[in-house]
């Protein structure tokens, strides 16, 4: 028999065994790809959060309307779960927002409307986070401030308590409840789809942001201040031009998705809804890696860095005018092949089952102290502007055509803006004694030599060097805007250089809180690696 035949026979005996026992052979390949994988669980999914018509947007001293849409909003969802042994395993569902803030409302609705329809999720394992973008729909409200004026015979509708007027577009909360059953659907969508699955980590780099506070000689610092002023001294702080990646693979091993975490929040100013330069970042990566690819957009601790350059302005200008392209494609190709370039390494290191741990506690951080002196000073500029907002408002309303004029709306709520933010300086007075201080919550995750940590702040960068630094893992994502926010968390230095984002207006906590949060998220890391 000549040894063709044998092994011919050899094969259409195999088959046999193949068809007889009820298996193909793409079934047992099937199979063995599950037994490689091992017991971590990857599940994605996306949702598109673009209203349709005008919008408040988030940001500004006064109401901006939407007018008209650049590029779609997304919220993209990423599952992992361990299975662990005897029911050992955890959960970890991250959602990459393009909003301004992922404040605690929003967060509240997704986990409500999570839990009516998949009950098996456990709230507290889901992570919102936003990508600090200036370009999308608002979801704030202060109705503490609407109840203080009631008080003083002004009825200010609770969905339009931020800004003070209700200019004709969708209000926050409005937004809030058109987002948030979205956001809840592609969570559950996400936990439907896991399967079996592996991870990557890995560290590039691409310049994408930088510090924005420019100090001078006297030492006070400006936000985009001129640079080419003679009392220049330098630019405050830190810039960080990491960028933290974390790859998912299917039990084949092709890639599924990638989670991008930059230090550098998204511009959006203008007046189209945006989700600045994470469009043409997710265009970028699918235009290289596959349509099918995900992309989880992250903020790490940057609260002071913005993709706009001031030193060498003029330079920078005019090198993408001679290569043709707008900023947002040179960081969008920046941060692609920041991802590409790693990819084939990381496709040789993906982890099947690694150390999975997600833990959410509370961590209490001490008020900024504030003098009685500041207290009255804001209380006496509330009384000032609360008159002045009042006058706007009667007359509005004994001239319903000045509604008609365009952009009616941005006097009246710039003045209301400022009255607000007068009215935090006078409510943080009289809480530092009642309550000094606040607790905040912060997840921690350990996923094999990784950690990712997440908080409700836009902290300045220093916070999240330090915890970078000092951190026993070998790489370590900070996620600022998560789960809450809570306003920015300065510096020492940046307190005294006074800039916007380092005043009383614009933070609950100073640098002690800010160092209180620094070690307690080191704390829970620690704790995490010394589990067996």
């Amino acid at each position: 028999m000549c040894p063709d035949s044998v092994v011919l026979r050899a094969a259409v005996f195999l088959i046999g065994l193949f068809l007889g026992s009820g298996f193909a052979p793409e079934t047992a390949a099937a199979d063995r790809d599950d037994e490689r994988a091992g017991p971590l669980r990857v599940g994605w999914s996306r949702a598109d959060l673009t209203p349709e018509g005008p919008v408040h947007m988030a940001a500004g001293s006064y109401v901006r309307i939407s007018e008209g849409i650049q590029d779609p909003l997304v919220a993209t969802v990423l599952v992992l779960e361990s299975l662990g042994e005897q029911g050992a395993g955890d959960v970890l569902i991250m959602v990459g927002c393009d909003l301004a803030r992922a404040e605690r409302v929003l967060c509240d609705r997704v986990r409500e409307l999570v839990a009516k329809q998949q009950p098996e999720i456990a709230g507290d394992k889901i992570v919102l986070n936003a990508t600090h973008n200036h370009g999308a729909p608002c979801v704030r409200t202060d109705p503490e401030l609407a109840a203080k004026l009631a008080q003083r015979g002004l009825e200010v509708p609770a969905e339009w308590s931020y800004y003070g007027v209700d200019p004709d577009a969708m209000s926050p909360v409005g937004f809030l409840e058109f987002a948030a059953p979205r956001i809840a659907k592609a969570v559950v969508e996400a936990w439907q789809n896991r399967k079996p699955g592996g991870v990557s980590f890995g560290l590039g780099h691409a310049v994408v942001s930088h510090n924005r506070l420019v100090t001078y000689d006297d030492g006070r610092s400006a936000q985009f201040g001129s640079v080419e002023r003679p009392d220049f001294s330098h630019i405050e702080g830190y810039e960080d031009h990491s960028v933290g990646l974390l790859y998912t693979y299917d039990a084949t091993g092709g890639l599924t998705g990638v989670v991008v975490n930059v230090p550098c929040a998204a511009w959006g100013l203008g007046s189209r809804l945006t989700a600045d330069f994470w469009h043409e970042t997710r265009n970028e990566l699918r235009k290289r890696l596959g349509e099918s690819l995900y992309v989880l957009q992250q903020t790490a601790a940057s609260a002071e860095q913005w993709p706009r350059v001031l030193v060498e302005r003029r330079a920078h200008e005019r090198m993408l005018k001679l290569t043709g392209k707008s900023w947002r494609q040179e960081i969008a190709e920046r941060l692609a092949d920041a991802v590409d370039s790693l990819l084939p390494v990381m496709q040789n290191h993906i982890e099947w089952n690694p150390k999975f741990s997600h833990r959410v506690e509370q961590i209490a951080l001490s008020r900024l102290s504030l003098t009685g002196e500041v207290a009255q000073g804001r209380r006496q500029e509330f009384e000032r502007l609360l008159a002045e907002y009042r006058q706007l408002r009667q007359e509005l309303e004994a001239n319903p055509e000045l509604r008609k004029r365009p952009r009616w709306f941005e006097k009246i709520s710039g003045v209301y803006w400022k009255m607000a933010r007068a009215n935090r300086v006078v409510q943080m007075f009289e809480l530092q004694q009642s309550e000094p201080k606040v607790p905040v919550p912060v997840h921690v995750v350990r996923i094999g030599d990784l950690a990712i940590a997440t908080h409700p702040l836009a902290l300045y960068l220093d916070f999240g060097t330090q915890i970078k630094a000092r951190s026993k893992a070998v790489q370590t994502f900070t996620v600022q805007t998560a789960d809450g926010h809570c306003r920015y968390l300065p510096t020492a230095r940046s307190l005294a250089g006074s800039a916007y984002g380092a005043v009383p207006e614009s933070i609950v906590f100073g640098p002690e809180g800010g160092q209180e949060l620094v070690e307690g998220t080191l704390k829970l890391i620690d704790d995490l690696w010394a589990q067996q």
